[in-house]
């Protein structure tokens, strides 16, 4: 009898996972150890289900490879843009994208761990997907602040970057980067925006 209600209780767990499950274990696999580190039996285990649950939703490793990094996207950049959408001011739209993408590239190996793997085709090709639809959205938010099209393009680009280096550097070297505690990250992030968003001759 207990071995029949552990048997059921095992194919309800394996039932109640979804597909978006494993994308999200691995995700969290990648960040810890890179594209590597997604294997089946480990992310089985770490969700407490077997093989087969894998299998009911993924054809193979590549399939969840391209979940995971589809569900990247959806977080970190539609998400995140989603976020912003609701704040009404183009301007504060801009310091509060700055300020959200900085502090969670700070916080999460994820993206830094992507960029290392850039090569991989799957992560190249999202990595593309996430670029070109971040900097456009970039691109439009400085174009709403009246800047012409081509210098609204460089300015996103620019923007871009330093957010790239700071993701880059918060990992590799966190002590270069200004403390949180005191107010002075807080005016880093201001004087980056500062240069970012004054126009010429101002």
């Amino acid at each position: 009898m207990a071995q029949r209600q552990q048997r059921q209780q095992r194919q309800d767990r394996k039932a109640r996972l979804t597909a978006q499950d494993w994308a999200d274990a691995a995700l969290t696999a990648i960040g810890e150890g890179g594209l590597a580190a997604v294997a089946v039996e480990p992310l089985a285990a770490r969700l407490g289900t077997t093989k087969g649950s894998f299998y009911w939703h993924f054809a193979n490793r590549d399939a969840l490879i391209e979940a995971a990094l589809d569900r990247w996207a959806q977080i970190n950049t539609e998400g995140t843009i989603s976020d912003v959408e609701a704040e009404p001011d183009p301007r504060k739209r801009i310091q509060l994208l700055f300020a959200k993408a900085i502090t969670s590239a700070t916080a999460d190996p994820l993206e830094v761990t992507l960029l290392a793997t850039a090569k991989h085709p799957q992560v190249a090709a999202a990595l593309r997907r996430v670029t070109e639809r971040r900097l456009a959205y970039l691109t439009q938010l400085f174009a709403d602040l009246g800047f012409p099209e081509p210098e609204a393009r460089r300015r996103g680009l620019l923007a871009y970057t330093v957010y790239l280096g700071h993701a880059q550097l918060g990992h590799a070297m966190s002590s270069t980067l200004p403390p949180e505690e005191g107010g002075e990250f807080r005016a880093y992030l201001s004087e980056a925006l500062d240069v970012l968003l004054t126009r010429r001759g101002a």
